[in-house]
């Protein structure tokens, strides 16, 4: 899927924001459909189905947490949370209820097409396609397959749950994975008393595969949601110090008054 012909449908109440997007997404080649309600949203990406979806939670009438679940019902397309609100809690709502990424306003351009790129390559070849057998960023190469792992060229060994856990991260990297997807998918419950667990074997993992475990390169921390495995052409948070293509704005979120939402 490339971005010249990927279809973003925008569900968002702020008419400035949405001008923004448009004329931002319409200059990376990407085309825009446009809703100002969650039932709006829900009835173009029903008919349209879309290849990207973006998100605000603080939509009039229905929230846009509920606007996640109807269509994570049906639809395994990528939602990207694009909201004021910026509390952890709020952050693990949004992707337990099925959303696939979450940036909190105000945000620069060059994160959320990076995020963008991310989605469409999980897309890419529809649904059903099985995930690369052999995943690599930077020195790292995790072969799912075979079951190994090297990093700069050295085996790497790993315990059967560092493995499991280091393997989910592959199949979703690039994006946000909580607490609890991982001690549902890797422990197989979510018990109070394992809820350090992901912590523990993230802190092993990253002894084996990580550079500097110190400073982590590939298998970041998001505070207090969960963790992120890296892509290799994924940038860190864009500082936003110049306008983006053609708008005038440097960031998301800057060029409207913004509220809780």
């Amino acid at each position: 899927m490339t971005t010249d012909k990927a279809l973003v449908l925008v569900i968002e109440d702020e008419a400035p924001i949405r001008h923004f997007l448009r004329a931002f997404l319409e200059s990376q080649g990407f085309r825009f459909l446009e809703a100002q309600t969650g039932e709006e949203g829900l009835g173009l990406a029903a008919s349209h189905q879309p290849d990207v979806i973006l998100l605000d939670l603080g939509l009039p009438g229905l929230d846009g947490l509920d606007v996640i679940r109807r269509i994570r019902q049906w639809t395994p397309t990528p939602i990207l949370v694009l909201s004021a609100r910026g509390k952890e809690k709020d952050k693990i709502d949004a992707l337990d209820a099925g959303a696939d990424d979450y940036l909190t306003k105000p945000f620069g351009v060059g994160e959320l097409a990076a995020r963008m790129r991310v989605a469409l390559r999980h897309t890419t070849g529809g649904a059903t396609e099985k995930p690369e057998p052999v995943f690599r960023v930077g020195g790292l190469v995790v072969d799912l397959a075979a079951r190994r792992v090297r990093l700069a060229g050295a085996e790497v060994h790993l315990t059967p749950i560092e493995f499991k856990l280091l393997a989910y991260l592959v199949r979703h990297a690039g994006k946000v994975v909580t607490h609890g997807q991982l001690l549902k998918e890797v422990w197989g419950s979510v018990r109070g008393d394992q809820a350090h667990y992901p912590r523990i074997y993230v802190h092993q993992l990253r002894h084996k595969i990580e550079p500097d475990p110190a400073r982590p390169r590939f298998l970041r921390t998001e505070t207090g949601i969960g963790y992120r495995l890296e892509e290799a052409d994924v940038p860190g948070p864009d500082p936003g110090p110049g306008p983006g293509p053609d708008t005038g704005v440097d960031s998301v979120g800057n060029s409207a008054q913004q509220s809780e939402k």
